[in-house]
């Protein structure tokens, strides 16, 4: 029975041995095939992002400079606008549950070249050869840097991939690396937020670097909750345990603090700076986060991890040159000062009026006080003239009144 029954047990167990080692290369395989469904949803979503804030500011300047009494979210275009946004976002949103943070992060700079691209083309002035490749030079050598930077990056991109579980997550969660870079991020960030709101520290890197950091928070929770609710839906529920939940609230409000610091900055300095200081800043802390948090760089050698390297740099110089050819909005200022107006500010930035000041005396404009004008400046008055009529005592008018007949 022993004898006859292992032959048997031999060719049982010599397919299980041969589908053991089959493993290995099909998931390599599959991979690298995340990785591209990964990078193409977030190409595609970046791309419709920028198509969709387009047709919305579009769809401001036509109602500004018609007649049109409508208000803009009744008509089509910021519609059409809005829908395409969403859709972009949630593309974006996807794209984090199949390839790795730090890939995706670095592909926003799709919307900064499709919106350079965009206002290229659609641009209304008329400009001859010469004036277009010299107004334009920096927007195309940037264009074309960042495109080079994303081959790059999507080439030489992380490919670590796991399952988005409840267990994995909470792994990662409670891991040293990412509790010690936790604790250096509260750090610099209370720090930040000190000289900020303290020390009246307005400058554009300090307020850029709060939202990179905030944002680092946010794509590592994006990730987390996108990764779980496509393992719920492929059949494995994740939406019952605590974690989920838990990376849900700390997405939403980083996202509203991050919202909230980007439109202070944006009243403050212009929107090309912070295009190319917060993506260059954003990046930088995503992809550090992402590869305390989820590992991403674990088994790549060193070659893929300085190509990885070199694609981002270069993404950041062809950020660099698109956004430093935009116009620079100058701010408009009245002729006339308003520091003549008691209780107004000076609206000039070194403290001095265009006007002269009141000082107790009417003047506007150009007109000065006369009261200590020479006499020769002084306006003339008239004369008063004493005439006689009938009574001496009667004192005459200072001047006469002289009737003319129709003789005359």
């Amino acid at each position: 029975m022993e004898g006859g029954n292992s032959p048997n047990l031999q060719l049982q167990q010599f397919p299980l041995a041969t589908a053991a080692v089959s493993v290995q290369p099909h998931t390599d395989s599959f991979s690298y095939k995340e990785n591209l469904i990964g990078a193409l949803l977030a190409i595609f979503g970046h791309l419709v992002i920028s198509i969709a804030l387009n047709l919305q500011k579009y769809s401001h300047i036509r109602l500004a400079g018609s007649k049109d009494p409508r208000a803009y979210f009744k008509t089509k275009t910021w519609w059409c606008g809005l829908f395409l946004l969403v859709l972009g976002e949630l593309g974006v949103f996807a794209s984090y549950a199949f390839a790795p943070l730090s890939l995706i992060v670095p592909l926003s700079a799709v919307s900064v070249i499709a919106s350079a691209i965009i206002g290229i083309i659609f641009i209304k002035e008329k400009w001859k050869p010469k004036d277009f490749l010299r107004r334009y030079v920096l927007s195309f050598v940037g264009c074309g840097l960042a495109i080079v930077g994303t081959y790059l990056l999507i080439t030489f991109g992380p490919n670590s991939h796991e399952k988005m579980t409840g267990e994995n997550i909470t792994r990662h969660l409670v891991s040293w690396p990412f509790l010690l870079y936790m604790l250096v991020e509260i750090i610099v960030f209370c720090l930040l937020l000190y000289f900020y709101k303290e020390k009246n520290a307005n400058y554009i890197v300090v307020i850029l670097l709060l939202v990179a950091l905030l944002g680092s928070m946010t794509v590592v929770t994006v990730k987390a909750v996108a990764g779980m609710i496509v393992v719920s839906i492929q059949g494995n529920l994740q939406l019952d345990y605590p974690i989920f939940y838990i990376m849900l609230v700390c997405m939403i409000a980083t996202a509203i603090f991050q919202a909230t610091f980007l439109a202070q900055a944006s009243q403050l300095y212009d929107s090309s700076q912070i295009a190319s200081i917060g993506y260059i800043l954003s990046t930088t802390a995503a992809i550090t986060a992402g590869a305390t948090f989820y590992l991403d760089f674990t088994g790549e050698d060193v070659l893929h991890i300085c190509m990885f390297a070199l694609g981002c740099l270069i993404a950041f110089l062809g950020v660099f040159l698109i956004t430093r050819n935009r116009k620079k909005s100058v701010p408009f200022e009245p002729y006339i000062s308003m520091d003549a107006m008691p209780g107004m500010q000076n609206m000039h930035d070194k403290g001095i009026a265009v006007q002269p000041d009141l000082k107790a005396s009417f003047s506007y404009g150009a007109l000065e006080n006369n009261d200590n004008m020479p006499e020769i400046y002084t306006p003339a008055t008239l004369p008063i003239v004493q005439e006689q009529h009938g009574s001496k005592g009667v004192s005459a008018p200072p001047y006469r009144v002289l009737e003319h007949s129709k003789k005359e």
